[in-house]
């Protein structure tokens, strides 16, 4: 079964969100593997957490984490995780830091007894489970769960990004959609051409809710999409994150080209950005985190950006084919748009194309 849940800007509480994974985690009878970039809750919404995962312990579960290390010197997009190592190290199990140099270990997934997968757009934080846009999914598949413990397998193994996720996942049935998961670095690029394909060729509705849309052939096939104007093509991004991918664009001239695309791109269709809270180390974090396309009755969705960053760090996609799943998806997309239609001043489209 394919389950999902949306959050919202103040839609829930987090401990809502730690019962659910508190839950998720004590259905495990054999095995656990974690794999999370952000791992920072105050201790009452850790605490059921905590319980699930000494609880399987105790009866003979094999539990594993690997969590992300960042580096201090890099440009806060995505912005740097707050894992606390002391409260990992708490739980009391095998807990491995993954050095994210040059790229993050981004992903946000539990594998429980090689047959199901708690995964989606949220960190294990507060913020993530109360002030974000996220999106989590569980399922329960042998097959697709099989490739998330082979992506976790080689990051166990190396302590590194680089190498891992270059292998193709088989498709599998799971309650009559059709799910293939994809993992970067190693399948980076495949999935950022594998969205813009989908999006091209998308006959009826293109949804699109990221962070940032940097990638260029992402964004280059919406801008195309968007100035042919013949499918139902809206969106949502942070408009703060995007606001400082502008500015470094300004300063490389490979990406200079994507100020226009992206200014061509919010001008023609309904795009809205939420202004979030500028990144700042103690800064509530509340951006626009869902990470989903949607084309036609197909939905990509996981811990992916649409960046070129995402193609190379450690992340998950699910691509899901189902009409219902893309549905949902896309109203989600849609209600999030609305609530933050409003003018976006960072981007103007005008003096975008000015030199700096």
């Amino acid at each position: 079964m394919i389950w999902h849940r949306t959050l919202t800007d103040g839609g829930q509480q987090p401990a809502e969100v730690a019962q659910i994974l508190a839950a998720f985690l004590s259905e495990a009878r054999k095995s656990i593997d974690i794999a999370i970039y952000d791992f920072s809750l105050s201790g009452t919404i850790e605490a059921p957490i905590h319980e699930a995962v000494t609880a399987a312990r105790s009866r003979g579960v094999t539990v594993r984490i690997v969590y992300n290390i960042d580096r201090s010197d890099r440009v806060p997009v995505p912005p740097p995780a707050r894992t606390d190592p002391e409260q990992l190290a708490a739980l009391g199990v095998p807990v491995k830091g993954i050095l994210g140099v040059p790229h993050l270990m981004h992903h946000k997934y539990a594998v429980a007894d090689g047959v199901s997968v708690f995964t989606g757009s949220a960190n294990w934080t507060d913020d993530s489970w109360s002030r974000e846009e996220n999106v989590l999914i569980t399922l329960r598949s042998d097959e697709v769960a099989a490739s998330f413990t082979k992506d976790f397998d080689e990051l166990w193994a190396t302590g590194a990004v680089d190498g891992t996720g270059d292998f193709d996942a088989p498709e599998a049935s799971v309650d009559g959609a059709r799910v293939r998961v994809w993992f970067s670095p190693g399948k980076g690029s495949n999935i950022a051409h594998r969205i813009a394909h989908a999006i091209g060729r998308a006959k009826r509705r293109v949804r699109v809710a990221s962070p940032v849309i940097t990638s260029g052939p992402i964004l280059g096939t919406l801008a195309e999409v968007a100035a042919a104007g013949r499918v139902d093509l809206s969106g949502v991004y942070d408009a703060t994150q995007m606001r400082e991918v502008n500015q470094q664009w300004r300063a490389q001239p490979t990406g200079s080209w994507k100020i226009p695309a992206f200014a061509s791109l919010i001008e023609r269709v309904p795009f809205s950005g939420k202004r979030s809270t500028p990144y700042a180390p103690g800064a509530v974090h509340d951006y626009m985190h869902a990470k989903i396309t949607v084309a036609d009755d197909v939905t990509f969705v996981g811990s992916y950006n649409l960046s070129h960053a995402g193609e190379m760090n450690a992340e998950t996609v699910l691509e899901i084919a189902d009409p219902g799943f893309a549905q949902e998806m896309a109203r989600f997309v849609d209600a999030v748009r609305l609530r933050y239609a409003t003018p976006e001043p960072h981007v103007p489209a005008r003096a975008s194309t000015r030199k700096s």
